[in-house]
Parts: structure tokens; sequence; C-alpha cells
């Protein structure tokens, strides 16, 4: 099992949704020199961090899209590189779009990722999200999703891996890497709450489940999928988030919780604290938890 925290920085879930800010190039010593290079950084930072309380308080997210109608969204990029002591470069691409029309609406996102150090790929993984709800009252809808998920290097083996099972060869530590996971599906959907303080709605469908793995090897099957979305507004200062879904097929099961609990305070202090825990059955390394703390102070 993997655990990493962040602190001051964007959650896990905010990688589905949008790119997180490029990562410092400056040493140091180029900070006490010229003081002024890492406040474009500093400005990011907190932009990114502001965006996600407002996403977490998007009550569109969670209730009925009624009064928000035609086209929006957002798009982020962002870049590292350095030479010299420490060689690498970090690309972030991210994109959200949404549109409502009446009583459908479409979601959009996009998200691409890519670490290199020393000249040697650590990360290359691209991830897209299509949700689309057509509202046929208050309470009942019906819902599409497709998703995706490629990771470049299945076919090779980290030294996390290598650490994490050392019983396995490096060719099983391959076949079991999960290459590209998709799946499309059809449901209904009820909204047990949708009130602006208290939102939950549940979901269940049925669709096309696809898992390829890092030796080439590939598995099509019918998939389920199930998923909920918690708001509630314990107070104007506080509310909770809790974002779970699970697909499951004959290869494997796959699920993932996201359990937000924010704290705005006053308008110069704001506290998000988050807990995303990953599962995929199909990986070598099944379990990811990650913990995030963000925090914003203005004065």
């Amino acid at each position: 099992m993997k655990n990493k925290m962040h602190i001051a920085g964007v959650s896990a879930l905010a990688l589905m949704i949008g790119a997180a800010a490029p990562a410092f190039a400056q040493t140091a010593s180029d900070s006490i020199v010229n003081p002024n290079a890492i406040d474009d950084q500093i400005d990011q930072q907190r932009f990114d961090v502001e965006q996600q309380f407002s996403r977490s308080s998007d009550e569109y997210r969670y209730g009925a899209p009624d009064e928000r109608q035609g086209l929006s969204g957002s798009a982020s990029v962002g870049y590292s590189g350095n030479t010299g002591n420490d060689e690498g470069q970090n690309l972030s691409l991210g994109a959200r779009l949404s549109h409502a029309a009446g009583p459908f609406t479409q979601n959009l996102s996009f998200l691409m990722q890519y670490e290199e150090d020393d000249g040697e790929s650590e990360k290359e993984k691209v991830f897209g999200v299509y949700d689309g709800i057509y509202n046929f009252n208050e309470r009942f809808y019906g819902f599409v999703m497709g998703r995706v998920v490629t990771d470049g290097l299945a076919d090779e083996v980290s030294s996390d891996e290598r650490d994490d099972l050392p019983n396995l060869t490096d060719d099983e530590i391959i076949a079991q890497s999960v290459e590209q996971d998709a799946f499309i599906g059809v449901g209904p959907g009820y909204r047990v709450f949708n009130r602006p303080d208290l939102t939950w709605r549940i979901q269940a469908g049925v669709g096309q489940s696809y898992l390829e793995y890092g030796d080439g090897r590939s598995v099509s099957e019918v998939g389920y999928v199930l998923s909920s979305r918690f708001y509630w507004a314990i107070n104007p200062n506080v509310f909770v988030t809790m974002d779970t879904d699970a697909l499951n097929s004959d290869e494997a099961l796959r699920a993932n919780n996201d359990l937000g609990i924010n704290f705005r305070v006053s308008d110069s202090f704001s506290t998000r604290i988050s807990y995303l825990s990953d599962y995929n059955e199909g990986r070598a390394i099944r379990t990811d938890n990650t913990l995030g703390v963000s925090l914003v102070y203005g004065f």
C-alpha cells in the first residue's frame, strides 16, 4: 500500500478535473537573490487551492443543474524543466467542458500528466471522463458515462513496484500492470436529497468494460457501475463532500472514495482535508491512498 501526503497543495481528486501547478524550478539560493522569481508559483498554488474549495462547494456537481444553462469550461497547462545538479521535466495539461440545454447536461474532463527524471520517464498518464445526465424530474434522472485511463509505463517495472512485490518477477508485475482501463455505461439515478444545504444522489448502471495489461493481454466484458455524490453544508463555513464510485466485472473490481472536509473560517482563512482511496483489483499494487491538506491564509 502506498501512502502520500501533500501539504498546502491540490488533493488527488483534483487531478481528474484540472492540471496541477508546475513544480518549483528555482533553488533556495535563487529565491534569496530574486524573491520575485517564485511569486507566480505562490499565486498559482493559492489559485489551485481556492479553485478546489469552489469546486467542492459547487451545488451543481451534486444537485440538479437546472439553472446553469449553456456552455462553460476551463483549461490549464503547467510545465517545469530543470538542468544542472538535477535534470528533469514535468508537464500537466487539463481541461473541463460543461454544457446544459434544458434537462440534459454533459460534462467532459481530460488530463494528461508527464514526468521525467534524469532522462527516464516517471509518469505517462492520460485520464478522460464523460458524464451525461437527463433529468426526468427533480428526483429521477438517466445517465450515460464513459471513462478511460491509460498508463504509458505499464510495461515497465518501477523501483517502488519491485520493492513492494519482492516475490514476483518483473514479467509477473508487468502482467498485472494495467495499461488501459476503460468503461462506457448507462443507467438510472435518483436524488435522495436535493436541498441547497444537503444533496445526495446515487446511480447504478451497466455497460462495457475493457482492460489492457502491460504484457499486451486484454479483456472486454460486461461491467456494472455504482456511484454516489454527497454534499452537506453543516453551516455556512463548514461542509463535507464524498464521491464514491465502484466498477465491477469478472476481471477486476475497481473502486475509489474521496472524502473532503472543508472549513472556510473567514474570507482570508480556509482549510480542506481530503482522503482518497483508490482500489483496482487488476493492478500489481491494488490500493493507493492519498491524504491531502490544503490551507489558504491571507492578511
